[in-house]
């Protein structure tokens, strides 16, 4: 969803709002995720929520983020809660300077989440195929790239997905969530979050 290269100005243009739509990490694992990624000098962990992305940055007329926040709601209302799993480390390297997490289970429901969502204002073409993950570090020196990789490569959490957001981003490059989107049929999502393990 966000990262140092969201297209268009930061925050939007006049009369914009830059948008994205993504499952946040939760805590404990939030606070952890983010405090590493600052400690590999990524500028981004202040600015960033640890997230799972569904719908990358996409600017739209500010007075339309009330129609954007109805057209997720239909499809979150279609949409069931889900296990996430997330574990160890992969890189998107030589191709892009990132490391990221790896979601291991509910990739699945997260790809027909985003086909579904990026429609309507919230249609682009992406540059990479869809793929989602957990951004720990982008943009830093090859040995902090490295460092995120092995320090991070046992990480592990688990946890249920039963809601989405809608992110805005400010004009100093935060990114808030603007809209909390509950997922339907919440009670299917698989064992509760207190089953969640990290390393």
């Amino acid at each position: 969803m966000v990262s140092a290269s969201s297209p268009g100005t930061v925050g939007g243009t006049p009369g914009r709002t830059c948008v994205g739509v993504a499952v946040a990490v939760p805590e404990p694992w939030a606070s952890q995720l983010r405090a590493a990624r600052a400690a590999y000098g990524d500028p981004q962990a202040q600015l960033v929520p640890p997230h799972v992305t569904l719908v990358p940055p996409v600017q739209v007329d500010t007075p339309a983020l009330g129609d954007v926040a109805e057209s997720i709601g239909r499809t979150a209302a279609g949409a069931s809660a889900f296990t996430m799993h997330l574990r160890g480390t992969a890189t998107f390297r030589p191709v892009s300077p990132v490391v990221h997490i790896q979601v291991v289970r509910g990739v699945s429901n997260c790809e027909q989440l985003e086909r579904r969502l990026r429609t309507g204002l919230l249609a682009q073409d992406l540059t990479f195929p869809y793929h989602p993950h957990v951004t720990v570090a982008q943009g830093v020196p090859d040995a902090d790239l490295d460092r995120a990789f092995a320090d991070l490569a046992a990480f592990e959490a688990v946890f249920v997905v039963d809601q989405i957001f809608l992110f805005a981003q400010e004009r100093n490059g935060l990114w808030r969530a603007e809209r909390r989107v509950p997922l339907a049929n919440v009670g299917r999502g698989g064992p509760p979050s207190a089953a969640c393990a990290v390393h």
